[in-house]
């Protein structure tokens, strides 16, 4: 059974650098446990959508929560899906610095990634309008 998990943390140390290792990590070991995904970073906060099958996503959302790298984890949204919308991702990043901020807008009151201060399902919008237009990179 498949299921997506949407998660919003804030980075402990938000260098260019560690931020970095966390997705290279990322795409290291999501292939192996069948997880597919994309990560979304801006502002010291990290916006990630997580697919694949309920105990790989589960085991890696635990890890996730015990990741010292990771503060204030919280879950947005979960559900259990028939087919993946990020299939196509080890983990697809977000580059907010070069992102036209008016899709942010669009989704909250200010042009700044907060998911704390949306619902689960404007997140998970927003991951989907990023996909839509282009905005990640790193599809490998």
């Amino acid at each position: 059974m498949l299921v997506r998990l949407l998660y919003a943390s804030r980075a402990v140390d938000p260098r260019t650098e560690v931020i970095d290792a966390i997705l290279a990590q990322s795409r290291q070991h999501n292939p192996a446990s069948g997880i597919t995904g994309i990560l979304c970073y801006g502002g010291g906060i990290f916006l990630q959508a997580i697919e694949g099958g309920r105990m790989p996503v589960s085991e890696l959302f635990g890890h996730i929560q015990r990741d010292a790298r990771h503060k204030d984890v919280a879950l947005l949204h979960y559900e259990e899906i028939s087919e993946r919308r990020f299939g196509g991702w080890t983990m697809g990043q977000v580059n907010l610095s070069k992102l036209n901020t008016s899709i942010l807008l669009k989704y909250s009151e200010k042009a700044e990634l907060d998911p704390y201060t949306v619902s689960g399902r404007v997140s998970l919008a927003l991951l989907e309008e990023l996909m839509a237009t282009a905005s990640i990179i790193g599809r490998a």
